[in-house]
């Protein structure tokens, strides 16, 4: 039952508001193809052919990861590890997600688990909690909402930004569709005469295959002007952390750009450990643990990283991209060598060489400026997206806890 109202508030408990239940469980194997999201404690995890709940809905974390929340506007299937809200209760759902976003530290304290973290349902229901009139919601969630969605569409656009460059790429150094093409008397289509005049007619033999003629094949140490592995500062070593020196792990590589770091360093955490600092246009490629292994990161800013990854200073006259590009399209060699080791590790001296097909340095170039265009546009979308993430992520407890009651107040009223 609700209690005293306050204004626009009044007070109730979670279990009032959204009614959660247990998620389903589903194996890999039990997966069948098809489009349906299955939603795990840490997200998507696969997909399915039936789903278990209508959408929108709203998951959060139950055994394993706590502290996760997700919205989900189409039919998905909640897994077993997640609790999700089978009861709304008349509320708005994207609010409701908001709310457990700004309960995450709470739940957190709810963990039962022993080696497991666990969250049960039956102790959030209980917690007494302010809760705003569905008009309020309503405001709330669009506030909200208006930036998740740019930096979803900002999500999106690097995707296919990403994938423009992928593609060109395999184009011209993969398939060798523009050599196949003036081999049998056409014009290599999709780029400018000059670039075209830089493709040769035939092939010839590798010990990689057939190759076009006057390429080679070149080890990542022949492209590179220099190749690092990072280091960590001493923890307990207080003044080596936290002075503004962005530091990477293997876990925030994602094969894209890097603009910030969990974690920094300090100077002397730099000079005072095997960490280097390398310049932007830098390398990162994981070298340990599976699934991480492989994954690759080029910097932005001038930054560090710990001893698990491996750092790769293209020479200028191939460029970053056309390395960090050509490492992505084999990552796959890289780690069947891992799969092969007792911890699923690589090796610097095994990146330094991994053997690439390398066309000649202006062809290389060529393709270095196209991808560069395209990778500034995604920073860009990068950079924004964090500020509206931290934007977000000020207001969201604000609007949480009537504090900015006016704010949303000017929404309703405009709605």
């Amino acid at each position: 039952m609700t209690r005293r109202a306050v204004g626009d508030w009044f007070e109730t408990t979670i279990g009032e508001q959204a009614t959660l239940q247990r998620g389903f469980d589903i194996t890999k194997k039990d997966m069948l193809p098809g489009l349906i999201p299955v939603y795990s404690s840490g997200g998507i995890n696969g997909y399915h052919n039936e789903a278990q709940v209508a959408g929108p809905g709203v998951v959060m974390g139950r055994k394993g990861t706590l502290g996760t929340v997700f919205y989900i506007e189409e039919d998905f299937w909640p897994h077993d590890t997640t609790l999700w809200v089978k009861d709304f209760h008349g509320n708005v759902p994207r609010f409701v997600c908001y709310f457990f976003k700004s309960m995450a530290p709470r739940l957190l304290s709810l963990d039962v688990g022993s080696a497991n973290p666990t969250l049960n349902r039956n102790h959030v229901h209980p917690i007494p909690i302010s809760w705003p009139s569905r008009r309020t919601q309503e405001s709330i969630a669009h506030i909200l909402g208006t930036l998740d969605d740019k930096i979803e569409l900002n999500r999106r656009m690097n995707r296919t930004l990403e994938a423009i460059a992928l593609a060109i790429f395999k184009s011209w150094f993969v398939n060798f569709d523009p050599v196949h093409a003036k081999a049998e008397g056409r014009e290599p289509v999709g780029m400018d005469p000059e670039t075209a005049t830089l493709f040769p007619d035939s092939f010839q033999d590798s010990p990689l295959g057939k190759i076009p003629k006057g390429w080679e094949i070149r080890t990542v140490d022949g492209l590179c002007e220099q190749i690092e592995n990072g280091g960590t500062p001493k923890r307990k070593q207080a003044d080596y952390w936290g002075g503004g020196i962005p530091w990477f792990k293997t876990g925030e590589l994602s094969d894209g750009p890097l603009i910030e770091s969990g974690e920094t360093i300090s100077r002397l955490g730099l000079d005072e450990s095997s960490c280097k600092l390398w310049p932007p246009r830098t390398i990162l490629i994981a070298l340990y643990a599976s699934p991480t292994v492989g994954r690759l990161g080029i910097l932005e800013i001038p930054a560090s990283a710990n001893q698990a990854c491996s750092a790769l200073q293209a020479k200028s006259a191939y460029g970053a991209e056309f390395l960090f590009h050509s490492l992505l399209s084999t990552r796959g060699e890289l780690q069947r060598v891992a799969v092969g080791a007792a911890q699923q590790n690589i090796s610097q001296q095994i990146v330094r060489d991994h053997k690439l097909v390398a066309p000649p340095p202006a062809l290389a170039s060529a393709f270095t400026r196209h991808a560069a265009s395209l990778r500034k546009t995604e920073v860009s979308y990068l950079r924004e997206s964090r500020t509206l993430v931290n934007q977000r992520d000020g207001l969201l407890p604000k609007l949480l806890s009537g504090q900015l009651k006016e704010a949303s107040d000017d929404r309703c009223a405009q709605q």
